[in-house]
């Protein structure tokens, strides 16, 4: 090969269309898989610099300043121990011969060896400098590596056979590899196939191989001679804009998930304009949308005010002038589909939601937790419970609960199981049933993943959190608690349902007391073992994560959390309260002395006596310490009674002073059994008061 000493690389493979959904990762795994196994073989002058290219039949990457030759090598290699090496007269011996002669040194003399320590003993090492691997030689061998099925994110592999008998595997029949250094080819091969420095374009828009002249002008080359945008982020971007630009004054449903499984599909993506017969809008527009993109990957087009619209996009591989046979064939496919749409949803409104309820003895939620049904029934029961600790309507919550897993058994969430929740709501409108109750079907989903929206409606929290709960009582009670990576029941999910509901609507309910509630309504599966604790512990977890993830402090949250709070409608109030309080200048001293009077109580063993008796105050600085807790505590409980919680906090910082000198001035663990005891019952008390909001301890540093 004739080039500089580095140059672009490309390497394509060209394939039969590649699976949509796994393209995206395929591209990485690629691209990053080939120049970083490169750039460990010295082989990349620099910073390591390159692009990613993915189309429907092609995985592409062009890495810059690739050197045609490594540089060499300065090699340190330990040969053989001395004692082995050397015979008993110092000369040397036929293992080291042969070993040396195996290195590429044969003859080579002792003294040109180096002598030095190997751990206890000593050995022999060669330094020498060896030659920097070749482009073609190195490359080869990244691409055995590379393009192993271990080393790719293949949803499932392929196995074809090449033309001369051989059986291959990989994602998809591979029919070219192109690789060029600068404007030569690199002699390398893979999948039985020769490098070459051509390519094909689009299926139905380009003719005949396209050479390419340098690996620099790969994708320009493409785009203008094979009607391919190779780069999937451009090809991405260039149907997000072109889908903008059709709607107009319309807004575009364009789910990212879609956004990238068509431009998996597409090499030149072209948009264009359909419709639909107005009639089809009587269907619950989540039904109509779901179905052109589950089905068609066609994009819905909705008003400013979110209602569909009876016009669609969709993302054609062909550009053309005369695009009606294309809209004409699109709209003619999706009728049927809009039409099965409606036919589910006329037949589902002829049987009432209530009606279904009894079928749910038929459906399995889980072999030891029983059937739907029976699910139901629990989930009624801590609907009620929960609402009448809110002063809900009990009766509303118990008809939500009821009917909230109903259109289960309806035909049109059997064919889109993801309209659970939302099919119900419009079905239990159809029945009459009070609002709420309708909502309480989709809300108590909510909510469904990280910053999902909250139920809006109390009796949809309330059903939320009986759903929530019981699933994590139940699965974890029946052993399936999550480990690690593994939570098929998404119970990490459930919990940090609960604990947004819990803290975001500051609902006054007792989390423990909930736990206790939930598992009460297992009493007759004793399979279900009582995981209170387990999950309580589990849920402040999830709580220290999502305080953190909210910009809290982490000292701020152990303070908070230490205290084992089970209710959490004030967590962020206290949060707060703790913030302002480690600013002021007290802080600091009182924080230490709070650690050290939870020291000096840990080694008490219980010494301290019920009540403090003020005669037995003999030391002027406990006697004004005990005076001013008197004043200061009943002003602690006031604001902590009206859950002005900084304001608790900034009552004990009067304290700064006099406890300094009770430290000072006192010795706690007197010789005086009964001085010993009162002293210790004094900084219980005041440990109790430091203590109310927070551990204050947690801020010492």
């Amino acid at each position: 090969m004739t080039h500089a000493h580095t140059a672009t690389l490309l390497v394509e493979l060209l394939t039969e269309e590649l699976p949509p959904r796994a393209l995206a990762k395929l591209d990485d795994a690629f691209a990053e898989g080939i120049a970083k196994r490169l750039a460990e073989r010295d082989l990349i002058e620099g910073e390591l610099s390159f692009d990613r290219y993915a189309s429907p039949r092609r995985l592409a990457v062009t890495i810059r300043n690739v050197r045609a030759v490594a540089p060499e090598k300065q090699v340190r290699e330990k040969v053989l121990p001395v004692s082995v090496a050397l015979d008993a007269n110092g000369q040397p011996t036929a293992p080291l011969a042969k070993k040396l002669a195996a290195l590429g040194f044969p003859g080579l003399a002792v003294s040109a060896l180096e002598r030095a320590p190997d751990g206890k003993n000593e050995a022999f090492f060669l330094r020498y400098s060896a030659p920097g691997a070749t482009l073609a030689d190195g490359l080869q061998a990244v691409l055995d590596e590379a393009l192993a099925i271990s080393k790719l994110p293949i949803p499932k592999v392929m196995t074809y056979q090449r033309p001369d008998g051989s059986n291959i595997q990989f994602v998809r029949p591979v029919h070219r590899l192109t690789v060029l250094h600068g404007g030569d080819v690199v002699p390398v091969g893979a999948f039985g196939i020769d490098a070459g420095d051509t390519t094909r374009g689009h299926r139905f828009l380009s003719e005949g191989a396209i050479a390419f002249s340098h690996a620099d002008d790969y994708a320009r080359t493409l785009e203008h001679k094979g009607f391919v945008i190779a780069s999937f982020a451009a090809r991405r971007e260039s149907i997000r804009r072109q889908l903008l630009e059709a709607a107009g004054d319309d807004r575009v449903v364009m789910p990212e998930a879609l956004l990238d499984e068509v431009t998996a599909l597409v090499e030149w993506p072209v948009v264009y304009a359909c419709r639909f017969e107005d009639e089809f809008l009587q269907v619950p527009q989540e039904c109509l949308i779901l179905t052109m993109q589950t089905n068609q990957k066609y994009f819905a087009l909705t008003d400013e005010a979110g209602k569909l619209r009876s016009r669609f996009l969709i993302v054609s591989n062909i550009a053309t002038g005369t695009p009606g046979d294309i809209v004409e064939g699109n709209e003619r496919v999706v009728r049927p589909r809009l039409a099965d749409a409606k036919f589910f949803f006329e037949q589902d409104r002829k049987k009432p939601l209530e009606a279904r309820v009894p079928l749910l003895a038929n459906v399995v939620y889980h072999n030891k937790l029983g059937s739907q049904l029976q699910r139901v029934g629990r989930l009624e029961a801590l609907a009620g419970a929960i609402a009448q600790r809110l002063g809900a309507d009990a009766a509303l919550a118990r008809s939500g609960a009821r009917l909230a897993k109903a259109d289960l058994l309806t035909d049109m969430v059997g064919e889109f199981p993801e309209l659970q929740g939302t099919m119900g709501t419009y079905y239990a409108r159809h029945d009459g049933e009070p609002e709420e109750v309708a909502l309480a079907c989709s809300e108590h989903y909510q909510p469904r993943f990280s910053g999902d929206a909250l139920p809006a409606t109390t009796t949809g929290t309330v059903v939320a959190l009986a759903d929530k709960l019981e699933t994590l009582v139940g699965i974890w009670g029946i052993g399936l608690a999550p480990t690690g990576e593994k939570d098929p029941f998404a119970l990490r999910r459930h919990a940090l349902g609960v604990l947004r509901i819990l803290v975001e609507k500051q609902l006054p309910l007792d989390l423990v007391e909930l736990l206790n509630l939930v598992h009460a309504q297992f009493a007759g599966l004793p399979a279900v073992a009582d995981s209170t604790a387990a999950i309580y512990a589990f849920c402040m977890d999830r709580l220290r994560g999502l305080l953190r993830e909210r910009g809290h402090a982490a000292g701020e949250i152990d303070a908070v959390l230490a205290l084992n709070p089970t209710r959490l409608d004030d967590i962020v109030a206290r949060l707060d309260a703790v913030r302002e309080f480690a600013a002021l200048a007290e802080a600091a001293s009182l924080s230490a002395a709070n650690k050290r009077i939870s020291n000096i109580l840990k080694k008490s063993d219980g010494a301290a006596v019920a009540a403090i008796q003020a005669a037995l105050l003999v030391e002027a600085a406990e006697k004004a310490l005990h005076a001013q807790l008197e004043q200061v505590a009943p002003r602690v409980q006031s604001q902590l009674a009206a859950r002005e919680y900084t304001g608790a906090l900034t009552a004990l910082a009067a304290l700064r002073e006099t406890v300094d000198t009770f430290f000072n001035d006192v010795m706690v663990n007197a010789e005086d059994p009964a001085l010993r005891a009162n002293r210790l019952a004094l900084l219980t008390a005041l440990h109790r008061q430091m203590n109310s909001v927070a551990d204050i301890s947690r801020l010492a540093a």
